[in-house]
């Protein structure tokens, strides 16, 4: 007989909006703990930043979301949705037609899902999640918010589904002589439009796709942009069909009057240092230090990414790498999927940890999948008693990664959408009411 049991989930973004559909469809009660006044998490734009442009200040006013304002995403919009609910064609449009459209119409879609399929009424917004303990050896769990009066409230769960996302806690670059440097500072999380970098010279730390974005929009208005990054494949000069945009190995050192020294020798004086570096995991409320640590950007032990051994089923991590997981976790809590023991599932971490050590993949790297997060997704696939992921996914998939690892400025709108589009066959048109499950979500 399927169990049925109280889960609370912690936000009410993409992941969690996920993880209340699959958590519902198997009978569990739900609560969602949104700190907002609306869902989307991570895509709902903001044109204010944190008071601090780096992001350190403990008791600094903190902003969640990320986006800049001309963001688009970085996957096409076939790839944008759920297997059962997918993401609208472009001439079924009314926000961005565009084969990668801008984050307002990823926003409009996740609402739609949140209408859709009754979730918005599970939420509870306004509830600031500030603590999530166990009471006592396999006891409740206890979710402790604050409204938006500042009042304190707890209540018990037997399960909870962690889904806070994890691009608001900025991830910094270790620079010798930072400490005396005396131009300006900001990280990627609060950037949102190229205006304040006017005439200026500027540079960017980091080869991924907010820094070749935010790059490209800043040279428009900047005097020069230098992207520095560690990358071992950097070619060093002046990027071509940009007047104002160099290349360079990582920053070497900084210094008082604000020159710039790089690994490839070169240097030069700078306005603005900005961090386009990453984010860390980050989970505040939770207070289970004996059961899990976050060292190193490593949140561990946790078995495929998700559940803490000694605490499964009844603590799960939704979105660290993927949200494929929710229907996995929404089925081990009922009791139709049966996980390993602890010793199994300690035993496989342990075999992940030494196989990334063999191939020298850093810590920080552990939850980054490439290139085997098809692998992995497909075997989300079989525990839920799905088929594995359609092979012309796949190949867009794969076009659409190389395309952004060419970093060619113009990779979305060269796009080759009619290819796309006859390669296709049928995508699932929307149905509240089917029984498939949630795919990936590509998002910058």
């Amino acid at each position: 007989m399927p169990r049925s049991v109280k889960v609370g989930v912690i936000g009410a973004g993409p992941g969690g909006l996920l993880a209340a559909r699959e958590l519902r469809r198997e009978g569990h009660k739900v609560t969602v703990f949104e700190k907002s006044t609306r869902v989307g998490g991570t895509w709902v734009y903001d044109p204010t930043t944190d008071s601090d442009p780096l992001s350190l200040a403990p008791d600094r006013v903190a902003v969640h979301g990320s986006l800049y304002r001309s963001l688009r995403t970085n996957l096409p919009r076939q790839l944008m949705g759920f297997l059962d609910y997918e993401f609208p064609e472009p001439s079924e449009s009314f926000v961005d037609p565009r084969a990668f459209p801008a984050h307002k119409e990823v926003l409009v879609f996740l609402e739609a899902f949140a209408r859709d399929f009754g979730i918005v009424e599970l939420v509870r917004f306004g509830a600031e999640v500030v603590r999530v303990w166990q009471e006592g050896i396999e006891g409740w769990w206890a979710v402790e918010w604050r409204n938006t009066d500042g009042m304190v409230t707890a209540e018990n769960f037997d399960a909870v589904v962690v889904c806070n996302g994890h691009h608001s806690e900025p991830m910094l670059a270790e620079i010798p002589g930072i400490e005396k440097w005396r131009g300006k500072q900001m990280h990627s999380h609060n950037y949102r439009i190229p205006e304040p970098f006017r005439d200026q010279v500027v540079i960017v730390i980091g080869m991924g796709p907010s820094s070749l974005d935010i790059s490209r929009e800043i040279s428009k208005v900047a005097k020069e942009v230098h992207i520095a990054s560690r990358a071992k494949d950097t070619i060093v000069g002046k990027l071509d069909c940009h007047d104002n945009i160099w290349q360079h190995k990582m920053i070497k050192a900084v210094h008082e009057d604000c020159e710039v020294e790089f690994d490839d020798g070169s240097s030069l004086p700078a306005d603005v240092i900005l961090h386009c570096t990453g984010f860390k995991y980050h989970y505040p409320f939770l207070q289970i230090n004996e059961f899990i640590s976050n060292e190193d950007n490593r949140v561990g032990p946790l078995y495929k990414h998700v559940f803490p051994p000694p605490v499964a089923p009844w603590l799960s991590f939704v979105g660290i790498p993927n949200k494929l997981q929710s229907r996995w976790i929404a089925r081990v809590l009922s009791g139709k999927v049966t996980l390993p023991s602890d010793e199994d599932m300690m035993a496989s971490i342990e075999t992940y940890y030494q196989e990334l050590e063999h191939v020298g993949r850093p810590k920080h790297h552990t939850h980054n999948l490439h290139p085997n997060e098809i692998e992995y997704l497909n075997w989300l696939a079989s525990e839920v008693d799905l088929p594995p992921i359609e092979e012309w996914r796949l190949q867009m998939y794969r076009a659409a990664i190389e395309n952004l690892k060419s970093h060619n400025d113009g990779y979305r709108d060269n796009w080759n959408a009619a290819y796309w589009t006859e390669k296709s066959i049928s995508v699932p048109k929307r149905n509240p009411e089917s029984n498939g499950n949630i795919s990936t979500e590509g998002c910058e």
